[in-house]
């Protein structure tokens, strides 16, 4: 006979935990601090929605205002879609998805309920904080987002324990990230590496970036100058060279069609990654170079050894194999005294020979008349920069704007330019006069950091020149605006004239300024070394500073579970001693044990509070009703519902009257 096991009912639902008015106010913080990161860089009409929902949110919870109904929600969750796809062009990325994120978070605090909906809330505040290290990953940022991080977790233990303080909740969120701070040094030193930037997106998170470009029309390298951004920083292995030597070459523009100078042909020509052979002292240093959206590494004149993977192109210009995205450190070596392309070949020289048909009558009689009268072609170079220096020409950012003929109303009409119009206008006249030239747009200069010996090149420091061939020489570099303001190579913008829109890092009459400045850029090039540029290399050579030479996969996990293991066992250790000496009620309990242990009436370990009265009772029936009450009390504070704070004041009276009778009385 066979027996049908009969099936139980189904255990009905547990039913929600129900959200306080103190865990709401807790989910309302977590919302500002995962909201507030993101606000410079999410569109204006988005973060208006945000402030409105967010604002709604609060006056329900506080004025007991009426909630947003399902379809007010549905119509922002359309609208909101919508505008995103017609601000980024798409619903995927990293813009795009930050954008939503923003959107879920504001909406889901109009639908909480229980604290489940409570926890989806902290989720999405986690999201978001991970979400900004997309966006900027500097030391600031990040204390920001550890404070963010106190405040979600607190919520998060608000949600999950009992009623607590707010200044409690947050010293124990804080105790507990502290806590994990060791195994994330672990695990950030010894877990392998990931080739390639952390914190990015392979398409979208790499957008335009400042710097120089392909081309050069008159006013861009002004308008570039007037930024602060830093462009990259150099640190060399012996001393610096002096700043009028400091020329980091760039971008070689050997076309002009009248109005704007471009790469010619011999940019895209690379040779086998071996740099041509030049002669001289070398110089060797390392470069940090910022992203900038562009394959173009920056190296002093003339390089003379490559990082793995660079190129040098056929008008000297350093070429990464890939697209800068992401901060990178590479080595060169350069002869600063050099002259390049002594033996150039002569498709190239007729190339930099080259001008349009048409255009700027004056210059090219000019030019023509210098190269009549001049006995050479470096008496030619010396005419035109006699030129530069004799006529009234100003440095200034501001030029004024150009027509048709921009190389004839430079020269002869405004007079006022910046560094491309002198470099530009140059090497038309030495063009004009059958000279091979061609523009050069890199950095000169930078500011040496005194307080970890960095050089650092801004933005500003974005500079033009020229380089003229001559015969049996080579390439000459000539700055005409060495020419024009001679402290320009020196001092960088500093010096120029007031009025003029010097970028506020660049200026020179503030000293204090400056030092406090030193001192932040130092911390953040610190951070940006050993935090975020942390990659296989640096790894390597850590780990073989601390004895592994050769580590592999089973040796790095051997040692990180290891001291993850001792981690975990000594944070095991302090918490329980922290916890014994941090009762206040085990201190008192504590010291009845001392007031009685020198008459020989100590507890043992293994005994509890009502038997040990027992036992003292029965050896001094003159102590047993003071100690019975005081036992009772501790093991109704420690394992009843007895409030703490009154036992412990009574246990120490107890203590206090055991001490005075603990000496038995004479028969």
């Amino acid at each position: 006979m066979m027996f049908r096991r009969k099936r139980s009912p189904p255990a009905p639902a547990m039913p929600a935990a129900p959200l306080t008015n103190t865990r709401i106010g807790w989910l309302m913080a977590v919302a500002a601090c995962a909201l507030l990161p993101h606000a410079d860089h999410l569109p204006a009409w988005l973060n208006a929605v945000a402030l409105l929902l967010f604002t709604w949110r609060l006056a329900q919870w506080k004025l007991g205002w009426a909630g947003a109904s399902t379809v007010v929600k549905a119509l922002v969750v359309i609208a909101c879609c919508a505008g995103v796809t017609l601000t980024f062009g798409r619903l995927f990325g990293r813009e795009p998805g930050v954008a939503l994120l923003t959107l879920l978070l504001v909406l889901k605090l109009h639908e909480l309920k229980s604290v489940r909906d409570g926890h989806t809330v902290v989720l999405l505040g986690y999201f978001m904080l991970l979400a900004a290290f997309l966006y900027s990953q500097t030391p600031a940022v990040a204390a920001v987002l550890v404070g963010s991080m106190v405040v979600i977790t607190a919520a998060l233990i608000a949600l999950t324990g009992p009623p607590a303080p707010v200044r409690a909740l947050l010293r124990q969120s804080a105790w507990m990230l502290a806590q994990a701070l060791p195994f994330m040094l672990v695990l950030f030193v010894l877990f392998p590496r990931v080739p390639g930037p952390l914190w990015g997106l392979p398409l979208d998170a790499f957008g335009a970036r400042s710097g120089l470009s392909d081309s050069m029309s008159p006013g861009d390298i002004s308008q570039l100058s007037l930024s602060g951004e830093i462009a990259f920083r150099a640190r060399f292995d012996d001393a610096p060279p002096p700043a009028r030597e400091l020329y980091w070459r760039g971008p070689v523009l050997s076309t002009f069609d009248g109005r704007t100078w471009r790469q010619g042909e011999a940019a895209r020509r690379l040779n086998d990654g071996t740099p041509h052979a030049v002669s001289g002292p070398r110089t060797s240093y390392e470069v940090t170079l910022e992203p900038h959206g562009k394959n173009w590494l920056f190296a002093l004149e003339t390089v003379a050894g490559l990082p793995l993977g660079a190129r040098v192109s056929d008008d000297w210009q350093v070429l990464g194999s890939e697209v800068v995205r992401a901060r990178r450190r590479d080595r060169f070596e350069s002869v600063p005294t050099a002259r390049p392309g002594r033996e150039e070949w002569s498709a190239y020289l007729d190339a930099a020979r080259r001008l349009p048909p048409t255009g700027n009558p004056r210059a090219r009689a000019l030019a023509r008349q210098m190269h009549l009268d001049a006995g050479s072609d470096a008496e030619t170079v010396d005419a035109a920069l006699r030129l530069f220096r004799r006529e009234a020409f100003v440095y200034t950012l501001t030029p004024p704007l150009l027509g048709e003929d921009g190389i004839d109303q430079f020269l002869f009409d405004s007079r006022r330019g910046f560094c491309e119009h002198y470099a530009g206008a140059f090497v038309f006249l030495m063009r004009a006069a059958g000279l091979p030239a061609r523009v050069v747009t890199g950095y000169q200069g930078g500011e040496r950091n005194e307080v970890d010996g960095f050089v650092v090149v801004r933005q500003s420091d974005a500079h033009a020149w020229a380089e003229v061939w001559l015969d049996g020489e080579g390439w000459r570099r000539v700055d005409p605006t060495a020419a024009i303001l001679p402290s320009r190579v020196e001092r960088g913008l500093a010096d120029l004239p007031a009025g003029e829109p010097v970028p506020f890092v660049a200026r020179a009459d503030l000293g204090w300024l400056r030092d406090l400045r030193h001192r932040w850029e130092a911390a953040n090039n610190a951070w940006n070394q050993w935090v975020l540029s942390y990659d296989q290399q640096k790894q390597r050579e850590l780990l073989a500073r601390l004895g592994m030479a050769q580590p592999d996969w089973r040796t790095m996990t051997a040692w990180m579970a290891s001291l993850c293991a001792v981690i975990a066992i000594a944070l095991t250790l302090w918490a329980l001693r922290r916890q014994i000496a941090a009762d206040a009620l085990a201190r008192a309990w504590a010291g009845i044990d001392r007031a009685l242990r020198p008459a020989g009436l100590g507890r043992e370990a293994w005994e509890g509070p009502l038997d040990y009265a027992d036992r003292i009772a029965a050896l001094r029936p003159d102590l047993a009703a003071e100690l019975r009450t005081a036992c009772t009390l501790y093991a109704d504070a420690r394992y009843g519902r007895a409030a703490h704070a009154p036992a412990v004041r009574a246990l120490r009276t107890h203590a206090r009257a055991l001490r005075r009778h603990r000496t038995p009385p004479r028969t």
